[in-house]
């Protein structure tokens, strides 16, 4: 403590102080000056055993300081009491909870980016072997012409799905990172369903199911276009892939004052109970799914729509359907 240059300023100015006082007293009395340099002496030592004592608090706080930069966030170091080293004290603890569940949460995205790159090479591999056997038999000179043209479209068919992967990847990268843009206009629903349905209309035609659609001619609600139709296209997608032929798939719509509910249904398999509470989760692929399936429309579907102070929910039974309820809040909840 001594080797510190401010507590050597201290006692050398109370020193000199203190021997100012008493050679002033010893002009009035040698008692006087006795009862100034026990009280000088006094004081000197109540002062430097008070700042012995916050130098050891010091010390404790810069060991528990270097305990947290080595990453133990178990300490807990609160007081109780009043004074500014209790404050201090609390202040760090405080500071202490948070860097440790900032810790916690980069933990978690460490463990979802490893599954994450996991799930996207699983993805990426099948369609990569089978576009790299079909080119090896591409390349035989004395390959049948049918077969040629089969394992073209099957190549093509492959980049497109891994395009459309990647395409799904990079949407989901700009919402975790926050850098997607959410427009506020005022959408109505009716031009939102129409888009929508376009990228189905030759899928359902091909399966002869019906669309109805029921809805206000002014319902609205405030979000983004673009996004908004990405979700119900992979809603849409989910379910003609999962409706039979000569299946119905109805898309409804309303607005009250406090939000706009969109309930897309079908009258297809159905989800069994136990995958619903994974429906929304990445690369989720259900006992019924096709082998082209990814599994991640529907969370992407569920990003969008929770981006733009929304909701999705799903209910559904073996063999009675499907349905999607979307609710935009007109205030945030």
């Amino acid at each position: 403590m001594f080797r510190n240059k401010e507590i050597r300023m201290l006692l050398l100015t109370m020193s000199s102080f203190s021997l100012i006082a008493v050679i002033t007293s010893l002009v009035i009395s040698r008692e006087t000056a006795w009862i100034t340099i026990v009280t000088a002496a006094v004081l000197i030592t109540c002062s430097i055993l008070y700042t012995r004592y916050r130098y050891r608090e010091i010390a404790k706080l810069s060991s528990y300081l270097r305990e947290i930069t080595s990453g133990n966030y178990s300490l807990d170091i609160r007081d109780n009491q009043e004074g500014e080293l209790s404050i201090l004290k609390n202040d760090i603890y405080k500071v202490t909870l948070m860097l440790s569940e900032q810790g916690s949460l980069l933990q978690e995205d460490k463990i979802k980016l490893t599954n994450a790159i996991s799930d996207i090479s699983h993805q990426l591999k099948t369609p990569l072997t089978s576009m790299t056997v079909m080119a090896d038999l591409l390349s035989d000179p004395e390959l049948d012409r049918n077969k040629r043209i089969e394992f073209v479209r099957n190549i093509s068919t492959q980049l497109d799905r891994i395009g459309w992967l990647i395409s799904a990847l990079l949407k989901f990268s700009k919402i975790d990172a926050g850098t997607a843009q959410f427009k506020k206009d005022r959408v109505k629903v009716s031009e939102l369903i129409q888009k929508s349905i376009e990228p189905v209309l030759v899928p359902m035609d091909i399966k002869e199911q019906r669309l109805i659609i029921n809805g206000e001619e002014s319902t609205f609600f405030l979000g983004d276009l673009n996004w908004s139709s990405e979700a119900i296209v992979n809603i849409l997608k989910n379910g003609v892939e999962h409706t039979p032929a000569g299946g119905e798939i109805t898309i409804s719509y309303a607005e009250n004052a406090l939000f706009t509910e969109i309930i897309i249904s079908d009258n297809g398999k159905g989800i069994p109970k136990e995958e619903i509470p994974h429906l929304f989760k990445r690369f989720f692929k259900g006992k019924q799914a096709s082998e082209d399936s990814v599994g991640i429309g529907l969370a992407l579907a569920q990003s969008i729509i929770t981006s733009q102070n929304g909701t999705i929910d799903v209910k559904s039974e073996p063999g009675a359907g499907t349905e999607f309820h979307i609710k935009f809040y007109k205030h945030v909840i």
